[in-house]
C-alpha cells in the first residue's frame, strides 16, 4: 500500500531537521544520501520513498531557506506602498533577515552557503525568481516616470549591482557592521533621482557623461 501523501510530506520534513542539523555539526559539504540515512535510522533504500534522488534532496532544503525571503518579496510586491518605500523594503526586510539569521548562528549560516556553492544550479532559480519579483518594483516606478531610458533589464541588471551587498549572504561574512539599513535608504534614494538619467547633453540616453576606460 502506498504511504499516504501526509505522511510522506512529514517524513520529508522530519528529514530536511536532521539534514539541518548534519550542517550544523559538521558543515555541509560533500552530505551524501547514505550519510542522512544513517542519521535518520534508515536504509537508503527507504530515504529514497521521501527524495528521489540527491538533488531532489537539495532542492527541498534550498526550498526550506529560501521560504522566508519568498514570502517577504510576494509580501512587498502586494503592498500597497510608494513605490521608492516598496523597494527599499523588497531589500531590507531580506538583508534584515540574513543578518539574524547569520549573528544567531555564523557557522550554520557559513555552513549553508558552502551547500548553496555546491549545489549553485539549485541556487540559481531562487535568484531568477528575486530578479522576476524586482522588475516589477521596477515596471511599476517606471510608470510614474523614475529610470527614464533603461529597459527594464538594464534597471534590474544596474540596481542588483548597486545593492549586491544588502543581497548576497556572503558579504555578512566581512562587512557585516559595515552594512545598515540606513545606508541602504540611501542607496534606494540615490536609485530613484539619478539611475537612468543622462547629466551631459552630449551623452546618449542613460549614458554616463564620464570618460569609460577602455
Amino acid at each position: 500500500m502506498a504511504r499516504p501523501q501526509t505522511d510522506i510530506e512529514a517524513g520529508r520534513q522530519e528529514l530536511l531537521d536532521i539534514c539541518e542539523e548534519i550542517v550544523r555539526k559538521r558543515g555541509g559539504v560533500d552530505l551524501s544520501m547514505t550519510e542522512l540515512a544513517a542519521a535518520a535510522g534508515m536504509s537508503p533504500a527507504n530515504l529514497y520513498r521521501f527524495f528521489e534522488s540527491k538533488d531532489a534532496l537539495m532542492e527541498a532544503a534550498a526550498g526550506r531557506w529560501f521560504a522566508p525571503k519568498i514570502a517577504i518579496m510576494e509580501e512587498v510586491v502586494a503592498a500597497d506602498l510608494p513605490v521608492r518605500d516598496k523597494m527599499y523594503q523588497f531589500f531590507a526586510r531580506r538583508f534584515v533577515w540574513m543578518r539574524d539569521e547569520y549573528r544567531a548562528e555564523p557557522e550554520f549560516f557559513k555552513s549553508y552557503l558552502e551547500l548553496g556553492d555546491e549545489h549553485f544550479e539549485v541556487v540559481r532559480g531562487y535568484v531568477d525568481l528575486g530578479d522576476h519579483y524586482l522588475s516589477q518594483i521596477v515596471a511599476e516606478a517606471m510608470g510614474e516616470g523614475y529610470l527614464p531610458e533603461l529597459s527594464i533589464d538594464d534597471a534590474v541588471s544596474l540596481i542588483n549591482q548597486m545593492v549586491q551587498p544588502y543581497c548576497n549572504p556572503e558579504a555578512l561574512l566581512y562587512l557585516d557592521h559595515k552594512l545598515s539599513e540606513d545606508k541602504l535608504a540611501r542607496i534606494i534614494d540615490t536609485i530613484f533621482i539619478g539611475l537612468g538619467r543622462s547629466f551631459d547633453t552630449k551623452s546618449g540616453p542613460g549614458q554616463p557623461h564620464i570618460k569609460i576606460v577602455s
